[in-house]
């Protein structure tokens, strides 16, 4: 039987004295892999997917939130929109959105996204890149560019991106 209980921001506040930072509110679950599953191969998934158990392989999605819970193990390489982080991730990670990783979670390998949240507690060992966010248009969003003035460096946007 799987148990699977989902608490609200106000109880999570509640129970913590409010310290606690929740993850970002994603979509209803779709999938759930219970932490006594294993899959070996490629998971292609849409929605929403929760992940408790065991997996080695592929994990991918064209618009997809991947969720790694506390007790998952995964040993594969994830390529979605939205991946939040807590459990044990030993591959790339690639996201177009943004990648979340929370206590008590670990990550082995490189991530990539235009958002990288890593909060004190987490085990990293890997290279971490900010990648441009794809604008809806398709058109990929201008880098910041860097303009010397007295000595220093001042960032500031391109004009085009306003």
């Amino acid at each position: 039987m799987i148990n699977f209980q989902m608490r609200t921001r106000r109880e999570e506040k509640k129970g913590t004295g409010g310290n606690l930072k929740t993850p970002k509110k994603v979509d209803s679950i779709t999938t759930f892999l219970g932490s006594d599953a294993s899959i070996e191969g490629t998971i292609d998934f849409t929605g929403t997917i929760r992940l408790d158990g065991n997996v080695k392989g592929i994990i991918k999605s064209n618009s997809g939130t991947v969720i790694v819970g506390e007790k998952a193990v995964i040993k594969a390489d994830i390529i979605v929109d939205t991946a939040i982080i807590m459990g044990q991730v030993h591959g790339l990670i690639d996201a177009k959105d943004r990648i979340e990783v929370y206590p008590p979670g670990s990550v082995v390998g490189d991530i990539k996204a235009p958002v990288i949240s890593i909060d004190p507690g987490v085990k990293f060992t890997g290279s971490c890149a900010m990648k441009n966010r794809i604008i809806q248009s398709g058109k990929e969003s201008q880098p910041l560019k860097q303009i010397p003035e007295n000595g220093q460096e001042k960032i500031e946007k391109n004009p085009e991106n306003l």
